[in-house]
């Protein structure tokens, strides 16, 4: 049976800092292939390799991951500085009008780390630049030593609304997540809800209110481990049946609940 396909947003980068790739983590292949259960296709994220329409047409969702250049602040009608760190503008050209068509149409897209930045700036948000750098706010940011099982090591615990939907998802209120972020939400977009906050206040969950489709994004990266952690497993198992829902009833999504 063939799966449906979802589209992962790959990230420019130099291989020995000459050869120009565009790159995706394997981790997060493995999470859509192996937990949603939906086929991973990397995404050249260029607008002149690639149209948002034809991405539209021939995925059936999107995981948005997380990279090191972030958002470029014009995007949100500031100017950058040193502590905004790098840019990826060809990244920006696809995935902002990406999110605003998936929203709009139903379809799903799942939102993780610089992602889930995308999706607040997308929908008319702005960000920090740097959130350790705020009064009261932890440093967020990835340890510099160690090794990979200690960089994405659980670090902090998300405080989930209730009733909303990630409590569902989750099945639980509190969920203990890694954390490896310099920014973070500095003013919510349009529709953006705040549904969940790292223990200093940091925006953790957001979701597209009235949107009717898959919107869940986070700030945190559930594709680490997401086949055995107990709060990555159901978060991409419910994106995968958003994704089969869509690839089964495209041009007629039904409402879901996230």
């Amino acid at each position: 049976m063939t799966r449906p396909i979802v589209g992962i947003i790959s990230n420019s980068y130099l291989i020995n800092d000459q050869y120009p790739t565009h790159a995706g983590g394997t981790m997060n292949s493995e999470a859509v292939s192996t937990v949603a259960g939906c086929m991973p296709l990397l995404i050249p994220s260029d607008p002149r390799f690639v149209s948002v329409e034809e991405l539209l047409q021939t995925c059936d969702g999107f995981v948005l991951t997380g990279a090191r250049p972030n958002v470029h602040p014009d995007e949100y009608g500031e100017d950058p500085t040193e502590a905004h760190g790098d840019f990826d503008r060809a990244r920006d050209a696809i995935t902002l009008p990406l999110v605003r068509a998936c929203v709009e149409r139903g379809q799903p897209f799942l939102g993780i780390c610089r992602g889930f930045q995308e999706v607040n700036v997308a929908m008319g948000g702005s960000l920090y630049p740097e959130i350790r750098d705020l009064p009261g706010r932890d440093n967020h940011r990835m340890p510099p030593d160690g090794t990979l099982e200690e960089k994405f090591a659980l670090r902090h615990v998300v405080t989930l609304s209730e009733d909303g939907p990630f409590a569902r998802v989750f099945g639980s209120h509190k969920v203990l997540t890694n954390t490896l972020h310099g920014q973070g939400i500095k003013t919510p977009g349009a529709r953006v809800v705040i549904d969940g906050h790292a223990p200093d206040g940091t925006p953790e969950a957001i979701y597209i209110k009235d949107a009717p489709g898959f919107t869940l994004s986070v700030q945190w990266h559930p594709e680490w481990d997401a086949a055995n952690d107990p709060v990555s497993r159901p978060l991409f198992s419910t994106f995968g049946e958003a994704v089969r829902q869509w690839a089964t009833f495209k041009g007629a999504p039904r409402k879901i609940s996230a």
